[in-house]
């Protein structure tokens, strides 16, 4: 559950297609500091896979990642 965990930024990407959810996490990592956490809300089912390759190819640890109904939640901490 990723309001379990506190966040310091929120992306909200819901209602848009790949690749627009995984362009505004970089968008909003490069705003912030090493250590700093984002959450990040999206629709397409398709950013599971997405987030879990993404943070794997730019070493952003994935700390959470959850379904609610069609609705998914990740929680990336900046490397």
């Amino acid at each position: 559950m990723t309001d379990a965990i506190a966040h310091d930024v929120e992306v909200d990407a819901r209602g848009l297609n790949c690749p627009l959810p995984i362009l505004r996490t970089k968008k909003a990592l490069n705003a912030m500091t090493s250590g700093q956490v984002l959450r990040i809300l999206a629709t397409d089912p398709g950013s599971v896979r997405d987030f879990q390759a993404f943070s794997r190819q730019t070493g952003n640890a994935l700390l959470a990642s959850s379904a609610e109904g069609e609705e998914f939640h990740f929680l990336l901490r900046k490397k």
